[in-house]
């Protein structure tokens, strides 16, 4: 067991690990390459660089210097967080086990293009199977998504409804692992969907192709899980792609905190390494309280 999970190796995900790992914790951290700052050609607003840096070599030297302090780092995509006592965090080929979490993703960039999805939020149209699942017993639902991510919400919609679509929206499926072996659970539906329409709630789906679908409820499980997401299925508190902490990066669930993107809106690299580090000395003091 793991005394601390990391979920995200961007510059909030290292910073925190750097104190969690010189306090002698167990920290594994689990990333993608994904960060936005691998886009990022220079940087110059960030302190102690007396030229340019490239977000990629930022992002490269924090990884070296924290796997050289003893931290694992691990590529692998986050699929759940589930907790049971102490927390399970599942990934697409693995779970392990820990103490607390820090979520440490940034926020999600999901430019989804169906009209009327917003509108149907809370209506028909949900990003919490946990949350939301119970309200469609025996119901036609369906799991918006071409990834991982989307087979494994579906997979706990099933405990639900063995009614379970998973629409790709045009998208080749990109699935790995046990999930493709899940698939042959789920009807799969590749045609793009135009919009979604509905009194007050959603009651169909309209698709490029002029065809046209009842359903009762769309759960949005698209690309990669997020912080936010996370969050969600934990009960954590969120106000739109933020997620809710106190000064010292906690959230309202004992044991999981959040630092960088996905926890201020003042989106910068240095913000996300100062709440990285008030998240690894909170982590610290909550691991030796145990």
């Amino acid at each position: 067991m793991y005394d601390v999970i990391i979920i995200g190796k961007g510059p909030a995900g290292i910073s925190a690990a750097l104190y969690t790992v010189r306090s002698n914790l167990r920290t594994l951290i689990i990333g993608k390459n994904d960060s936005n700052l691998l886009k990022a050609d220079k940087i110059d607003n960030y302190f102690g660089f007396a030229q340019t840096i490239s977000g990629k070599e930022l992002l490269r030297n924090g990884e070296m210097q924290v796997r050289r302090l003893g931290a694992e780092v691990l590529e692998d995509e986050v699929l759940s967080v589930e907790k049971d006592g102490f927390f399970k965090v599942v990934t697409g080929t693995a779970s392990y086990s820990c103490k607390a979490v820090l979520l440490a993703t940034g926020v999600p960039h999901r430019v989804i293009r169906i009209e009327n999805l917003v509108k149907f939020e809370g209506m028909g149209v949900s990003y919490c199977t946990t949350c939301d699942g119970f309200f469609y017993n025996s119901r036609k639902v369906g799991v918006l998504g071409h990834k991982d991510f989307a087979v494994h919400e579906a997979l706990e919609l099933l405990t639900f409804t063995q009614d379970v679509t998973i629409y790709t929206n045009g998208k080749q499926l990109d699935v790995s692992g046990k999930y493709i072996d899940e698939l042959g659970r789920f009807r799969v539906d590749t045609r793009k969907i135009l919009k979604l329409e509905g009194d007050e709630f959603l009651e169909q789906l309209h698709f490029a192709d002029g065809s046209s679908e009842n359903i009762d409820g769309l759960f949005v499980a698209y690309e990669s899980a997020s912080s936010v997401d996370f969050a969600r299925k934990l009960g954590i508190l969120t106000v739109g792609n933020t997620v809710v902490t106190d000064n010292n990066q906690r959230t309202n669930l004992e044991g999981v905190f959040a630092a960088g993107d996905c926890s201020s809106k003042f989106r910068q690299i240095s913000v996300a390494v100062g709440q990285g580090a008030v998240a690894g000395k909170a982590i610290i003091d909550y691991i030796k309280s145990l």
